[in-house]
């Protein structure tokens, strides 16, 4: 048995670390993806919150209330907790480090997408613009 466990991961987009009973703990890094020009959706999960953590970059968490998108910048040790149900996204500067905290069972069965339109696209773009002129 090993008293002490180390993970990292340093590749490009998500990358599940360990699970310890029903809580699942994964890095998401950049990839384009995750460019602010390159959001398509929205996605909730309907079991679970998920918690991000910025670790290293720039990031900001994007949800969809009533239609609208709103917007929270990460800070660095400040942990965002995403409630249940939830529409969001994120976009990541290119040497952003997120730690995910969700429920190991989360997957595409259990969550729910919705495509955003060319309003909700700009409004995801003209923030981060804004946000990475700082």
């Amino acid at each position: 048995m090993k008293l002490v466990e180390f993970y990292r991961y340093d590749e490009p987009g998500y990358q599940k670390l360990f699970n310890y009973n029903s809580w699942r703990l994964a890095i998401l890094n950049y990839i384009d993806e995750l460019d602010s020009k390159n959001i398509e959706y929205v996605e909730a999960h309907f079991l679970t919150d998920e918690a991000f953590i910025l670790l290293e970059g720039r990031a900001i968490i994007y949800v969809l209330d009533e239609g609208k998108i709103k917007h929270f910048i990460l800070n660095k040790n400040e942990v965002c907790n995403i409630k249940v149900g939830v529409y969001h996204t994120h976009v990541l500067s290119k040497d952003c480090k997120l730690l995910i905290i969700e429920e190991e069972s989360t997957n595409y069965e259990n969550s729910k997408r919705i495509y955003l339109n060319e309003e909700q696209k700009s409004k995801i773009v003209k923030v981060w613009e804004e946000y990475d002129k700082i």
